[in-house]
């Protein structure tokens, strides 16, 4: 990945780019708004979008959301740069525990440290939100990690 690969906060403009990323990943796009991206990133790479990663924050509780990476960059360490600059922007923000919905990806998370949790278990701002509630299906795998 070397320093070809940057990060940045998201922006209005790039909500066309998610929405089609997340609808091309067969994940929840439904309440994805433009508010929602101040808490979004953006991979790039000379100046094009290549991945995204988002969180949802209710106090000290955060849902990991869309972590998406164009399929010619995986394997190359996009996404765990990303998940670890999310993480480090919702532990700034004050979130102390990270959760995530995840249906196919829970092996990927499992080696960020990550660990599966029941769905019962799900912090009440964690089962409120329409995404765990509403929009991913009652088989995804809940996840979550200390911060």
């Amino acid at each position: 990945m070397g320093d070809r690969v940057g990060i940045r906060p998201a922006a209005a403009s790039d909500l066309a780019t998610a929405m089609s990323w997340l609808s091309a990943a067969g994940l929840p796009s439904a309440d994805l708004t433009i508010a929602h991206l101040s808490d979004f990133l953006i991979a790039v790479t000379d100046g094009v979008p290549i991945g995204m990663v988002g969180i949802e924050r209710t106090g000290s509780v955060g849902l990991m959301r869309s972590l998406v990476v164009d399929p010619s960059e995986r394997s190359v360490g996009v996404g765990g740069r990303l998940v670890s600059d999310i993480e480090a922007l919702a532990k700034n923000h004050g979130v102390t525990e990270l959760w995530l919905l995840t249906i196919d990806a829970d092996g990927y998370f499992s080696k960020l440290r990550y660990e599966r949790r029941e769905r019962s278990k799900a912090p009440v701002e964690i089962q409120g939100t329409q995404e765990f509630s509403r929009l991913c299906p009652g088989d995804a795998v809940l996840m979550s990690k200390q911060l």
